[in-house]
């Protein structure tokens, strides 16, 4: 993240936290280009892109929940959750203009169907049931964790293809 001099100099006057809401405020005002190309410095700021969103949802949404009518149930957005997206949806840029779209996403998504866990995925050990909801087009996988009673956000792809460590068509 780059600092602009008038925000350096306001850092050197105030507290951070008002630079950082500085920066965060400008990335989610003003529209946000997401870059097109798969090259490696494309994919890099599609993920800072990401990181920046999430964190200011976050600040937006310090419960991390969003209420499913479909579910009948909160499902959380954790740290498991953004490690996920960041490690797949940096490589489309429809997958990472989709997570501007999270909290109504979230919401309004749809159940598809459900399914275990995948055998050996370390990230999925942690479910009992995968979850497969369906919103315009977008998929998006929600694990239910029995010992906490939760459903969490497990990722979000940004179209037709296949989220990671899912085996439905």
């Amino acid at each position: 993240m780059v600092l602009y001099q008038e925000e350096c100099l306001l850092f050197i006057r105030d507290n951070l936290c008002f630079v950082v809401f500085i920066i965060v405020e400008r990335v989610m005002k003003s529209e946000v280009i997401i870059p097109q190309s798969s090259s490696p410095e494309d994919i890099k700021r599609r993920r800072q892109i990401i990181k920046d969103f999430y964190a200011q949802w976050i600040s937006e949404h310090p419960e991390k929940t969003i209420w499913n009518e479909s579910l009948g149930a909160f499902i959380h957005v954790k740290g498991l959750s953004i490690n996920e997206i960041l490690g797949h949806a940096p490589r489309s840029a429809e997958a990472t203009e989709v997570q501007f779209h999270l909290t109504e996403i979230l919401s309004d998504a749809r159940f598809s169907e459900r399914w275990q866990p995948k055998y050996g995925d370390k990230n999925q050990k942690s479910f009992s049931i995968m979850y497969l909801l369906k919103w315009k087009g977008c998929r998006v996988l929600v694990g239910y964790q029995r010992s906490k009673g939760e459903y969490v956000l497990y990722y979000i792809s940004g179209g037709q293809k296949k989220p990671p460590g899912s085996d439905f068509k």
